[in-house]
C-alpha cells in the first residue's frame, strides 16, 4: 500500500529523450477504477481469517485479478494520456509504484499456489495460468499505448532476432555442457583420488568474473582463427558467440559436476548391491539403478545451470554475442529505460519458464519413483 500511494505508478513524457512527470495510483482510482480497492480490502480482510484450502483460494484469485486490474489501468491510462495515437511521440512507462504492486500480487500468488496443492503439476498450471489475464490484453491491443510495447513495434526483428540469439546461446551451452559435465562427474564419483584436483579447478574457474574470463579467450580464439581460416569462416574468432559459448560452458561446469557427484552418492550401497546379486553387470547397474535414481538430482544440476546460462547470456553482449544484452546496453547507453526493459523483461520470463519446465520433469520422475 505504501509503494502504490508513494511512488509513481505510470510517468508521463512528451517523448523519449525527456524524463517523465509520475503519476501516482491514487490519482486515477476515480469513477469505476475505484473498484480496484475491493480486492485490496478483501486481501486484508483474509490476513484476520484462519488458513484453509479455500482461503488459500481465495488469495490466489483475488491477488491475480488485482494484478489484472493494475496492468489494465496502466494500459488504459497510456490510451488516455496519448489520446490513442499511435504516431504520438508521448511515452508512458511503467513507474516504480506499477513494479512494487504487481510483483507483490505475483508474490501473493505464488505463495498461495504453494500452500493450497503439494502436486508439483498443478503448481505448475495454475501459475502458468497468472500470465493468460495479460496475454489477452495484448492481444487485444489494450497495452499498445504503453511506451514498452512502442519500443517492441520499432524493433521487433531486431528484438525477434536477439530472441533466437539468446535461445541459441542457452541451447549451444547446454549441450557440450552435458557433454563434458556428465562423464566428468561419473568419473569424479568413482574416483575419489581425483575427485579434489577436478573440483579445484572448476571452482577456479567458477570464481572467475565473467567479463575476465571472456577477455582471457579474445586472444587465444583469434589467434587460432588466424592460423586456421577454416575456423574463422565458422564463426570461430576471438569475438561473438565462439568465446561466450566457451566461457559459458566451462561456468555450468561445476555445478553440473557436483550434483552428478551428489546423485551418484545418493543411490543406497545396498541398492546395488541387490542389482549386482540379480546378475545384472556394471553397464547395466549403472543404466537401469544408478543412474534412473540420480536423474532427479541431476536434473536439478541441470536446471542451476540452465538458469545460470539465461542470466550469464547477457554479459556476452559485450563481446559480441547478440542476444537479448544487445538490446539492454542498447538501452543503458541511450539513457531509454523502456529498451532497457525490453530486455531485461524476456529474460526473466525465459529463466522463469526454463526453471519450471526442469521442476516439473524433476517433479514427474520423483512422482514415477513412488
Amino acid at each position: 500500500m505504501a509503494a502504490g500511494t508513494g511512488l509513481a505508478f505510470v510517468t508521463h513524457a512528451p517523448n523519449r529523450l525527456m524524463s517523465g512527470q509520475g503519476i501516482p495510483l491514487p490519482g486515477l482510482l476515480s469513477g469505476i477504477n475505484a473498484l480496484l480497492l475491493l480486492p485490496v480490502i478483501l486481501l486484508l480482510v483474509l490476513v484476520f481469517i484462519t488458513p484453509s484450502k479455500g482461503s488459500y483460494l481465495a488469495s490466489l484469485m483475488l491477488a491475480e485479478v488485482l494484478f489484472t486490474a493494475l496492468v489494465a489501468l496502466a494500459g488504459h491510462q497510456a490510451e488516455v494520456l496519448t489520446g490513442g495515437d499511435e504516431d504520438s511521440l508521448a511515452r508512458i512507462s511503467f513507474g516504480g509504484g506499477f513494479w512494487a504492486t504487481t510483483a507483490l500480487c505475483l508474490l501473493i500468488a505464488s505463495d498461495a499456489i504453494s500452500r493450497f496443492t503439494a502436486n508439483h503439476s498443478w503448481r505448475v498450471v495454475l501459475n502458468v495460468q497468472l500470465a493468460l489475464p495479460v496475454i489477452f490484453l495484448l492481444a487485444s491491443g489494450a497495452l499498445s499505448q504503453l511506451s514498452l510495447l512502442k519500443e517492441y513495434d520499432n524493433r521487433a526483428d531486431v528484438f525477434d532476432a536477439a530472441l533466437w540469439q539468446h535461445l541459441g546461446i542457452l541451447v549451444g551451452t547446454l549441450v557440450p555442457s552435458l557433454a563434458i559435465g556428465l562423464p566428468l562427474g561419473i568419473f569424479c564419483s568413482r574416483s575419489p583420488r581425483w575427485r579434489p584436483p577436478i573440483l579445484s579447478v572448476l571452482n577456479i574457474i567458477q570464481t572467475l568474473p565473467s567479463i575476465a574470463l571472456f577477455g582471457l579467450l579474445l586472444a587465444p580464439l583469434a589467434g587460432l582463427a588466424r592460423a586456421i581460416p577454416w575456423l574463422g569462416a565458422h564463426g570461430i574468432s576471438g569475438i561473438g558467440a565462439a568465446p561466450a559459448i566457451i566461457a559459458l560452458v566451462l561456468y555450468s561446469l561445476l555445478p553440473l559436476v557436483r550434483s552428478v557427484i551428489a546423485g551418484m552418492h545418493s543411490v543406497a550401497p545396498a541398492v546395488i548391491e541387490s542389482a549386482t546379486g540379480m546378475g545384472l553387470n556394471r553397464a547395466q547397474v549403472f543404466l537401469k539403478v544408478q543412474f534412473p535414481i540420480a536423474l532427479p538430482v541431476i536434473l536439478s544440476g541441470v536446471r542451476i545451470v540452465a538458469v545460470q546460462t539465461v542470466g550469464m547470456a547477457m554479459v556476452a553482449a559485450l563481446i559480441g554475442a547478440g542476444g537479448l544484452g544487445a538490446i539492454m546496453f542498447q538501452g543503458l547507453l541511450s539513457s531509454a529505460l523502456d529498451l532497457v526493459l525490453l530486455g531485461v523483461i524476456p529474460l526473466v520470463l525465459m529463466a522463469a519458464i526454463v526453471d519450471g519446465i526442469f521442476k516439473f520433469l524433476v517433479s514427474m520422475l520423483e512422482t514415477a519413483r513412488r
